[in-house]
């Protein structure tokens, strides 16, 4: 059974053993335990007895040496963060931008690439469902394990979803793809390959820190015949410091973290764009089209 929040919570629902557990402290601090009969979590303030959390309600308040620990279940966002990472995860303000822009659908075939830690493999099973695919490729066999550990104690089995050891940049086995989603340094070698995977109005998706690398993936998605659309953004998280009296941004933000680029296979013959001076823009070394009136 999944441990991560995934539905409403039954009232009075109760922490059990082997449950995953978030303790929050009132500076906010956060700890991430599973529970278990001889378990213990220590910390500054003394040790916390697993016993004194089981058979608890959801959302109680375990008291320790005179201070106080809110006991939750993790969010999936508070697992992603808290959880053990193998990579540089890809952070929940772009998980929920990466869901919508790719428009990821219940029981869509989704193909990732690579898998890192697992978090956005996470995202994407709950957002797909039973009856979707996910298909996950990376290069690093050593890292497969540790990423299908957390996906496990997030999600329990998820015999949907399908791991490959492989290079992107070589080939996809996998076809009829309705969403790609790439976290790969160089996804412009994969462009031509996606366009064959995916079915038509089939959504592109990659994710790039740079924006060297952006410009280099917009120029391949626009020299493919079958991708159009091409769009570019960032997501900026802010949040503000409210209080009775006063309210201001926090002096700390999640800024830029990465690019989303996305595009849309369609049939070959791209919509009109405009260059840099405001006339149409053609691939290089590609012919702009002959007027109709031309001798």
């Amino acid at each position: 059974m999944p441990d991560v929040t995934g539905a409403t919570e039954a009232a009075g629902d109760l922490f059990r053993e082997g449950d995953l557990v978030l303790l929050i402290d009132r500076k906010r601090r956060r700890y991430l335990q599973r529970l278990a009969e001889r378990g213990t979590f220590q910390t500054h303030l003394g040790i916390v007895a697993h016993t004194e959390i089981i058979g608890q309600s959801v959302g109680s308040r375990v008291l320790v040496g005179g201070h106080r620990y809110l006991a939750l279940r993790p969010t999936l966002a508070e697992y992603t963060l808290e959880s053990k990472r193998l990579t540089q995860i890809i952070y929940p303000k772009d998980v929920g931008a990466i869901l919508v822009a790719a428009d990821i659908f219940p029981g869509a075939r989704v193909l990732e690439a690579g898998l890192g830690s697992g978090s956005l493999s996470m995202a994407l099973l709950r957002a797909i469902g039973p009856a979707g695919e996910l298909f996950s490729y990376e290069v690093r066999e050593g890292s497969i394990a540790g990423a299908q550990e957390n996906i496990r104690a997030a999600l329990g089995d998820t015999p949907n979803h399908t791991v490959r050891c492989h290079d992107l940049y070589t080939s996809i086995p996998d076809q009829g793809l309705d969403r790609v989603v790439l976290d790969v340094p160089e996804p412009w070698q994969a462009v031509e390959h996606a366009a064959r995977a995916l079915t038509p109005g089939g959504v592109f998706l990659a994710y790039l820190p740079t924006v060297l690398q952006v410009h280099r993936l917009v120029d391949a998605l626009n020299r493919e015949p079958e991708f159009d659309l091409v769009d570019s953004f960032e997501v900026l998280h802010r949040p503000w410091h409210v209080t009775r009296r006063s309210v201001r941004p926090v002096h700390r933000m999640v800024a830029h973290t990465a690019f989303l680029t996305t595009a849309r296979k369609c049939a070959p013959g791209k919509l009109l764009r405009l260059d840099d001076q405001g006339g149409p823009w053609y691939p290089e070394e590609a012919d702009p089209p002959v007027p109709d009136d031309a001798a």
